[in-house]
């Protein structure tokens, strides 16, 4: 276990933030401090055909410890952490037997990690904790991934007696922005199916995402100076905060919906008086249901442009991934193998859904079943993010014997 926190506080001091406005590749050089990290650490462990291409992907095998001829599966997890908060100077505390109670984090007392938002901490009595100090996010989501496959890759170097495939490992970037696997070449990762390790708590299979679109709202206004602004000026951002009023915020927002229900989250503005915009997720478990949500954005805009005929009011629809259940029928072994794979851990498997997508939906929809697992995740993308290093301990096992379940498979 020690050697497990060692290298998550080593990765997540490295910031790896993405930037969804950047058109390089990765969208951030920083992300690549990790990648070449990882590249020398697969080196080290003895790992095959290690290598890390220009677009900051990692790959690298678990050679088998079998001549029979079984499917080779990959483990996926990425480095980058979200655009929405801070990953620059992650200070991370460690509270060793967690004793209960909420936690004051202690560069930032206001923020608090309250059991009452926080129930899994009731079941975590005597575990030892990773939090923020408060002022960033922790990166959790997806270090302990990255933490998780190291170590399972770490155990089975070190034990040629555990009988497994070859194991494909893999770390991208930029899946916070939805541009993940875009460069992956899934010939050279040569699996029949791969597993995400992206997922909160323990014992946790996700087997449905959420389909996702993002809507970027444009609003282009006049500008002149206030003083003779009268019958001239047209304010963008008062037209784009009309525009974001009408939005439903009693239901289809992540404050107000759970479980299936989908949502159109506003989660960015700029801009001033001659430009504005807003940039919105739009989700939902029925991909259908996205092309709805962004009718009902376009009918708000039908309104203001009559309304506002001298300002310009554009609305994009961008793609990002979609819901990776009817996928995962291509290859009916893989969540059968997860299942088996987290009981033998001395886990109770929980087949579930995730209000979210991960590399897993896209790879999915290209054409490789990818379920998502759990590495211990918890508050992902904020600083009231933490982890639980007994949970990732027990997500590791899972991998190892996952590596034993596919090893009575044969192509």
């Amino acid at each position: 276990m020690s050697l497990l926190l060692d290298r998550f506080l080593r990765y997540v001091r490295i910031d790896t933030q993405s930037d969804e406005t950047s058109q390089s590749v990765p969208s951030t050089a920083k992300q690549l401090d990790l990648c070449r990290l990882l590249e020398h650490e697969c080196d080290e462990l003895g790992l095959r055909d290690v290598s890390l291409d220009e677009h900051g992907i990692v790959m690298a095998t678990i050679p088998a410890t079998l001549g029979a001829p079984v499917p080779v599966i990959a483990w996926l997890a990425h480095v980058d952490t979200s655009p929405e908060t801070s990953g620059t100077n992650v200070d991370p505390q460690v509270i060793q037997n967690y004793r209960g109670g909420d936690i004051v984090l202690p560069a930032d007392p206001t923020k608090i990690i309250r059991v009452e938002d926080n129930p899994d901490l009731l079941g975590l009595i005597g575990k030892t904790l990773v939090t923020t100090d408060g002022t960033t996010l922790l990166g959790a989501d997806d270090k302990s991934g990255i933490a998780v496959i190291m170590t399972a890759a770490a155990y089975l170097m070190e034990h040629p007696e555990i009988a497994h495939g070859p194991i494909r490992v893999c770390f991208t970037c930029d899946e916070e922005i939805g541009r993940g696997v875009d460069h992956l070449d899934l010939k050279k990762l040569g699996a029949v199916c791969a597993y995400t390790l992206d997922g909160d708590g323990e014992g946790g299979i996700d087997s449905e995402t959420f389909s996702a679109d993002q809507a970027v709202v444009t609003v282009a206004g006049i500008n002149i100076h206030p003083s003779i602004g009268k019958g001239k000026m047209v304010n963008a951002v008062r037209i784009l905060s009309e525009f974001l009023a009408q939005l439903p915020a009693d239901r289809l927002s992540p404050e107000t919906t759970a479980d299936r229900e989908g949502f159109i989250h506003p989660y960015q503005i700029e801009g001033g008086v001659a430009l504005a915009s807003a940039r919105m997720i739009l989700r939902d478990f029925e991909t259908p249901r996205l092309a709805e949500y962004a009718a009902a954005l376009e009918t708000i805009a039908v309104k203001l442009r009559q309304k506002h005929p001298r300002a310009s009011i554009e609305i994009a629809i961008r793609k990002q991934y979609r819901n990776m259940r009817e996928g995962l029928e291509r290859e009916p072994r893989a969540l059968p193998k997860a299942v088996e794979a987290t009981a033998a851990a001395g886990l109770k498997p929980n087949l579930a859904i995730i209000r979210g997508g991960t590399d897993g939906s896209r790879l999915t929809e290209l054409g490789l079943p990818t379920p998502n697992l759990s590495t211990g995740e918890h508050n992902p993308h904020s600083p009231l993010e933490w982890t639980c290093v007994e949970e990732m301990e027990n997500c590791a096992k899972v991998l190892v014997e996952l590596a034993q379940a596919w090893s009575t498979e044969r192509n």
